[in-house]
């Protein structure tokens, strides 16, 4: 004695053509989507709670729309700075251009930077090296200094007290004076 195949949506015999998916068996006019309730005719389809969703309503429904891109997301997602992002497409607004999906990033006017292009671009410059400081700082002169930059222009010793003089815009210790 055979068994009797049953259609999942109908309940009722399958005796020619039937569709095999997620454990079950339909008609193929019963293989519908759980919501807009047409056929689903291609082999492409998404499954949500279990059930048939068609590729369009998969995409209207649950991808989300890439904040760098503006194409829907199907593969893993990345969310930061309150937008959702392809992985390729979340990375650095500076020269570099990396990826930065994996690796901590600072934000600045609506960008993601990688810790060197933003303290290239955002970081305060010492007045002797140019170059950005990223820990504390000096404050002399109107400008700011790397501690170990800020050194008397005649011996070379790091100025450590707040008595210094300036001697032709340049630092000058207690020491030299």
């Amino acid at each position: 004695m055979t068994e009797t195949i049953v259609c999942h949506k109908c309940n009722g015999a399958i005796t020619k053509r039937m569709i095999t998916a997620l454990g079950k068996t339909w008609h193929p006019e019963h293989f519908l989507c759980r919501h807009c309730d047409e056929q689903i005719d291609d082999a492409a389809f998404s499954i949500q709670d279990g059930e048939p969703v068609c590729t369009k309503c998969f995409l209207q429904r649950y991808t989300h729309t890439c904040a760098g891109c503006k194409k829907p997301i199907l593969e893993r997602t990345i969310i930061a700075m309150g937008e959702n992002w392809h992985e390729a497409c979340f990375c650095c607004g500076g020269a570099c251009k990396k990826p930065l999906a994996s690796q901590p990033f600072f934000e600045r006017g609506g960008k993601a930077y990688c810790k060197q292009d933003y303290e290239n671009l955002f970081a305060a410059k010492c007045a002797k090296c140019e170059k950005p400081i990223t820990d504390s700082a000096v404050v002399a002169m109107n400008s700011k200094w790397h501690r170990e930059c800020f050194r008397c222009n005649r011996c070379s010793n790091p100025i450590t007290t707040p008595s210094y003089t300036v001697d032709g815009d340049k630092p000058v210790c207690p020491g030299c004076i």
